[in-house]
C-alpha cells in the first residue's frame, strides 16, 4: 500500500492489484475520501461500468454521510484501462480482487452498468463472512429467464453500442462538447474497446439468468432511472424482485447514470441503506424502498 497526493482534501491510498510492467503493481483500489469523523469508518467501494470513469461518484463523495469512506475500484474496463483484458479475463474475479484490496473490507459496495453482473457474480460465490454487509445496483443488466432474450436484444446492443458510450460522455461533458463531437468521441471508444469488449458486455448479460440470487442473503439496493434505454428499468425490476432482501428505488426523469443525474435523490437512497445496516452513522435521509411488482 502506497499514499499518493493528489491535490485533493485527502491522500490516495492504493493497494492491491496485478503485476504490471517493469515489475509494478496495478493497484486494485484507490481511497477517494476519507472519514469525517473519529472512530471506524464505514468503507463503500465504488465499482464503475464499461468505458466507465471513477468522476460519476464525485456527487456521492460529497453527501456521502460523515463516517464514510470512499474507495473506488481500478478496473481495467475502465475509460484508461487495457482493452486486452477482455481477451482472456473473467470480470468478476477482478470484483474479487477489488473487493480483497479495500484494507479492513469493504462494508458496502455500491455497482453500476456492465459491473453489477459481475459483481453480484462475486458476491453470490463469497463467504458472507467477508462483506461486504450490503450492495447497491444501479441500472443492471439482468433478465430472469433465457427465453427472455431474442435476436432483436443483440442487434439493438450491437448497433447501438456506441450510443450507451455516447450517454456516459453527454452526463460527463454537458454542454462542453458539440453533439457532433460527443459521437464522434463514442465511436472511437466503441472502436478501442473492440468486439471482444463488447462481446464480455453481452456475454455478462446472457448468463444473467443463471446468478444464483438465493446466495445473495444480503440487502441489495437496486437503483434505476426512467428513462434509461441502455438498462431496462424492467430488468433492475426483475432482479430486486429475485434477490431475498430486494429493494427497487425508481426515479423519474433519470436516464443510466442515476448518481450524476439525480445525485441527490441518489444520495438519499444509499444513505437510508446505510441507516438502516450501519445504525452508528445515524438515521438515512430517506428508506430505500421496498421491490414492487
Amino acid at each position: 500500500m502506497r499514499a499518493r497526493g493528489t491535490g485533493g482534501e485527502d491522500a490516495a491510498v492504493e493497494t492491491g492489484g496485478l503485476p504490471g510492467p517493469a515489475g509494478h503493481r496495478v493497484p486494485a483500489v484507490r481511497r477517494r475520501r476519507a472519514a469525517r469523523t473519529s472512530g471506524p469508518p464505514v468503507r463503500i467501494l465504488l465499482l464503475h461500468g464499461l468505458a466507465g470513469s471513477t468522476s460519476v461518484w464525485r456527487a456521492y463523495d460529497r453527501l456521502a454521510p460523515d463516517g464514510v469512506e470512499t474507495w473506488e475500484a481500478l478496473l481495467p474496463w475502465g475509460a484508461e484501462g487495457d482493452p486486452g483484458w477482455s481477451l482472456h479475463d473473467d470480470p468478476a474475479d477482478h470484483v474479487e480482487r477489488a473487493l480483497d484490496g479495500v484494507p479492513g473490507g469493504a462494508d458496502l459496495v455500491v455497482v453500476h452498468s456492465f459491473t453489477a453482473g459481475p459483481a453480484l457474480e462475486a458476491l453470490a460465490r463469497r463467504d458472507p463472512g467477508r462483506g461486504p454487509r450490503a450492495a447497491v445496483v444501479v441500472a443492471p443488466f439482468h433478465r430472469r429467464s433465457p427465453e427472455d432474450f431474442t435476436w432483436d436484444d443483440a442487434l439493438y446492443y450491437l448497433g447501438g453500442f456506441h450510443r450507451i458510450l455516447e450517454e456516459g460522455l453527454r452526463i460527463g461533458a454537458g454542454d462542453r462538447i458539440t453533439p457532433e463531437l460527443r459521437s464522434a468521441m463514442a465511436l472511437r471508444v466503441r472502436d478501442r474497446i473492440g468486439p471482444y469488449g463488447w462481446q464480455q458486455f453481452f456475454d455478462v448479460y446472457l448468463r444473467s439468468p443463471w446468478l444464483d440470487v438465493d446466495a445473495l442473503r444480503l440487502p441489495v439496493l437496486v437503483v434505476a432511472g426512467a428513462d434509461d434505454f441502455a438498462a431496462p428499468p424492467d430488468d433492475a425490476r426483475a432482479l430486486a424482485l429475485a434477490l431475498p432482501d430486494g429493494r427497487l428505488q425508481l426515479m423519474e426523469n433519470c436516464g443510466h447514470f442515476a448518481m450524476a443525474e439525480q445525485p441527490q435523490l441518489f444520495a438519499d437512497a444509499v444513505n437510508g441503506l446505510l441507516g438502516e445496516v450501519f445504525p452508528r452513522l445515524g438515521p438515512g435521509t430517506a428508506p430505500p424502498a421496498r421491490a414492487v411488482s
